[in-house]
Order: C-alpha cells, then structure tokens, then sequence
C-alpha cells in the first residue's frame, strides 16, 4: 500500500504562485503513475496534472496548462505541483493520488490511492 502526504497550500492573491508537495512512502512498488486532482465546494473531482513514476511522460488538464508543472524527485519520493499565475478559479482542495497503471487516464476511478489533501484559496 502507499501512504501520500500533501503538503503547500495556503491563500494567495491572483497572479500569485504555490507549490504543492506530496511525500510518497511506497511499501510496494506497484505504483506507476502519480497525479494531482482538485475539488472545489459543489464540484466533482477532476484531474489537474499526472506524471509517469519514471518522469518521462506528464499531462495536464487544458485549465491548468502553462501555469502548471508537475514533477518529481525520485530521491526524496516526493511528487511536487507548481503552481503560477493562479486565479480564483483555481480554488479547490488538491489531491495527491497514485495509480497501479503507468496508462491510467487523469480520472479519478483509475486512482487506487489518495492523500488527505491540501487546501488552495486564491483571492482576486
């Protein structure tokens, strides 16, 4: 089973910058892929961001591309989210979650796995 930790959110003004970080304690290497998701109040859960466990390969939901980067230090088993030019639509709970599949589609029902969650409130 893996157990995910997030951490980084806070309250930010527009235009502001955040980075999330998920610590991962894989006690199985099943694991392949890696993904941020976010829910606002009164919203279904929808992906932000995923990464392949070797890095190579990442996508990201078109609200969030060219303001978003997901990445990963191997080393410090540790998935990070950064976060630029937010707006208040960004607001929302972020969900670090893990997938048995390296393919898993950015859905939540292909994720085994999820974080506590952190929140993220951005202002205007």
């Amino acid at each position: 089973q893996v157990h995910l930790v997030e951490s980084g959110g806070g309250s930010v003004q527009a235009g502001g910058s955040l980075r999330l970080s998920c610590v991962v304690s894989v006690y199985h290497y099943d694991y392949k892929r890696m993904a941020w998701f976010r829910q606002a109040p009164g919203k279904e859960r929808e992906g932000v961001a995923d990464i392949d466990l070797g890095g190579v390969r990442t996508s990201y939901a078109d609200s969030v591309k060219g303001r978003f980067a997901i990445s990963q230090d191997n080393a410090q088993n540790t998935v990070y989210l950064q976060m630029n030019d937010l707006t208040p639509e960004d607001t929302a709970m972020y969900y670090c979650a893990a997938a048995l599949s390296h393919s898993a589609p950015l859905l939540p029902r292909y994720y085994n796995s999820w974080g506590q969650g952190t929140q993220v409130t951005v202002s205007s």
